[in-house]
């Protein structure tokens, strides 16, 4: 088996909200320790239908005296994620990671700033969750602007709730937190963000990031983490290519699994 497979066992798989599961796997103590942004391709072990992987971001890390267990946080948006759903406690599955090359700088920053739309929560938990853990940032540095289409889908307010000293949720329609997109109660606020003194990170739907790149101007420091579709997860297959600009300002393309998920917002070229 390639070094960057184990086999874990599925300690935990509960439904925390409509079609939302927070699976908690338990792996060998050699599971290199995750950097936030980075994520995982799990598999049932022993499964070949379906055949691919599912990429899912680490939610959470913690390394034991004999093994170590990760959290991961998913969506059921077709067969692969529903056959996850069912897992039961003690199921083995076959997880291959952790996975990509780009991951959230550790910022320097008076201020840092998270911004998710929906699961995009689940890295950006992760790095606040280091962050006050082991590099001892203040909550009262860190803000969360959280957004979801309604309460029924607004996950791990309480969460992060533990790490940031001001969490702001937002939802379409109203039903939890402000009626509001969660860029445009993030837009409110930037005026009191100086772009020398903050560090934005941010994850979530592609148009939740295309809106951010229109409201953040190039002085500012944000990494976004992207959410696209992929086969491989090592980056062979080339299906999860984005436009990018090179150091030289021109267009190429660079795979989110391999060479991402995470970029820089002004790097990222909209077609």
């Amino acid at each position: 088996m390639p070094k960057d497979i184990y086999i874990g066992e599925v300690s935990r798989n509960e439904e925390i909200r409509k079609n939302f599961f927070l699976m908690k796997v338990t792996l060998p103590y050699g599971f290199v320790e995750p950097m936030p942004g980075q994520f995982v391709m799990i598999r049932i072990a022993g499964l070949n239908d379906p055949f691919l992987s599912r990429p899912i971001s680490i939610y959470s890390f913690v390394r034991g005296r004999m093994n170590c267990t990760i959290e991961l946080l998913f969506r059921v948006v077709g067969k692969g994620t529903r056959i996850l759903a069912g897992l039961i406690k003690g199921s083995l599955v076959e997880v291959n990671g952790p996975l990509g090359k780009g991951h959230f700088a550790t910022p320097t920053t008076g201020n840092i700033i998270f911004i998710a739309g929906g699961i995009g929560i689940a890295p950006l938990s992760l790095l606040a969750q280091n962050l006050c853990r082991k590099v001892c940032r203040s909550s009262d540095s860190m803000t969360f602007y959280l957004g979801a289409q309604s309460a029924d889908t607004l996950i791990g307010f309480n969460r992060v709730h533990q790490y940031c000293g001001r969490v702001i949720a937002c939802t379409d329609d109203g039903s939890a937190g402000m009626k509001t997109l969660v860029t445009k109660a993030f837009q409110k606020d930037l005026r009191i963000y100086d772009p020398a003194d903050t560090s934005i990170y941010a994850c979530g739907p592609r148009p939740m990031i295309r809106a951010l790149s229109g409201i953040l101007d190039p002085e500012y420091f944000c990494q976004v983490s992207l959410e696209e579709k992929m086969a491989c997860g090592v980056g062979a297959c080339v299906g999860c290519a984005v436009a990018v600009k090179d150091d030289y300002g021109q267009k190429t393309y660079k795979r989110v699994c391999a060479d991402g998920p995470v970029f820089e917002l002004k790097d990222i070229v909209w077609e």
